[in-house]
């Protein structure tokens, strides 16, 4: 997405859009978008800097970390900022930024329990496993008293 900064009055300008999710360049095949890229962006040239500010949203198709089904993540990125030198430039391409943040806020082990309302069957296997596994532990107050017996006699 590039910016023509000629095109850009002194007050700024308010830009609504979508642009193509190939932006974002994933070739990760847990991690499918599902939309295009949405942003809603105000753009400024200040003091020879351009500041953009705004929203970024995408829907994305995640794998479960847990159970392995696929499932449907809206990702938004409420603040986006991106600041840069406009002096002697004609254009700058948005590119990157949006990439790079819509990247950081991907989640680093998506579950398809994230909103709350539904449960991952991965999870429940867990829990299962992991209370059947764990011996129980020894009472160490036991074997203080054991100790204090000892003593006693």
């Amino acid at each position: 997405m590039k910016i023509h900064l000629q095109q850009i009055p002194e007050s700024g300008v308010h830009l609504e859009g979508q642009e193509t999710a190939n932006i974002l360049d994933l070739d990760d095949p847990v991690i499918q978008p599902l939309q295009n890229v949405t942003y809603s962006l105000f753009v400024q040239v200040e003091k020879n800097n351009l500041l953009v500010t705004g929203q970024l949203s995408l829907e994305l198709e995640l794998e479960c970390v847990s159970c392995l089904r696929h499932f449907h993540y809206p990702l938004n990125v409420p603040d986006f900022l991106y600041e840069t030198v406009a002096e002697g430039r004609e254009t700058i391409d948005l590119t990157p930024a949006i990439r790079e943040d819509i990247l950081l806020v991907l989640p680093s082990h998506p579950r398809c329990d994230w909103d709350g309302h539904s449960e991952c069957p991965g999870l429940r296997i867990e829990k299962e496993a992991s209370i059947e596994s764990v011996p129980e532990a020894p009472n160490a107050w036991d074997v203080l008293d054991e100790l204090n017996v000892k003593k006693r006699s």
